[in-house]
């Protein structure tokens, strides 16, 4: 008994098919035009006007992922804090300023004395 290996048995159950199924396919039908198929296929009759739901449904798709991502984002993120408005910073008198710079050491006691003397009168 000759054995014949799988590959050959393989290719052999192929190539039959394919052929039978090939000259199944050459075989000219009289009711080819049966089913109506052409350029006005499935009772659409050549209109296009559906065509324009195709680009608004992706469009809105992709809004919503992009939406889903950054809401996603902002809770893993934590609570948002906005920054703070600018704010000046206080006015302070000459002396407020004179009493941090005695208290920062720059001046001593009698100059402070003296200034405040000045800035009192």
């Amino acid at each position: 008994m000759t054995r014949f290996p799988v590959s050959t048995a393989f290719l052999a159950v192929t190539a039959s098919a394919l052929l039978s199924s090939a000259a199944w396919a050459q075989q000219s039908s009289p009711d080819y035009d049966r089913y109506g198929w052409g350029p006005h296929m499935m009772g659409w009759e050549g209109g296009w006007f559906g065509m324009i739901f195709g680009p608004i449904f992706m469009i809105l798709v992709l809004a919503v992922v992009i939406a889903v991502a950054v809401l996603i984002v902002r809770w893993l993120g934590g609570p948002w804090h906005a920054t703070a408005p600018h704010q000046s910073p206080t006015a302070q008198s000459p002396l407020d300023i004179l009493k941090e710079r005695f208290a920062r050491g720059e001046i001593d006691k009698d100059e402070f004395e003296e200034r405040r003397r000045i800035l009192s009168e």
